[in-house]
């Protein structure tokens, strides 16, 4: 019965709800990212090599063995660089991605905190902060000039 109750308060406080909207937005953006790398970014990069299709890219070990009748008896062994470097380049542009969107909401958070800044409007919290700390400033002046007289 404990183990249900905590579940039940997991998932009224929010946090599987954000987990599973992190998951679906997170597929939706690989979805993304693959297309922008397969589609968008090896195809101009391949005519730029003539014509290179890089997922075909491999360095192969050993040939595969035919039989007479056409079937092969030992399959191909090789390295097949060419995934590796559009998994890679899919990783580049998910990390470059991600930086982008931080530094973005870094930005947007800073803004939204700052109390001197008119344009947003300040959450209640930072703007009672920032009037709490203005009063302990104006304090301590007062405090260290009565302690000059």
């Amino acid at each position: 019965m404990k183990l249900i109750k905590e579940f039940k308060e997991f998932a009224v406080k929010g946090n599987m709800m954000d987990m599973a909207i992190g998951i679906i937005i997170g597929a939706a953006f690989n979805k993304v990212i693959d297309v922008l790398a397969k589609q968008v970014i090896l195809p101009p990069l391949s005519l730029l090599t003539d014509g290179v299709n890089f997922s075909d890219k491999k360095l192969v070990l050993r040939d595969a063995i035919v039989d007479s009748a056409g079937t092969i008896t030992t399959a191909e062994v090789a390295v097949a660089y060419g995934k590796l470097s559009e998994v890679f380049l899919d990783f580049l542009i998910i990390g470059f991605s991600v930086f982008i969107i931080v530094k973005f909401m870094n930005r947007l958070r800073n803004k939204a905190q700052d109390t001197k800044d008119e344009t947003v409007v300040t959450p209640k919290d930072i703007e009672l902060l920032s009037d709490l700390k203005e009063l302990m400033e104006e304090q301590n002046r007062m405090l260290k000039a009565n302690v000059g007289n």
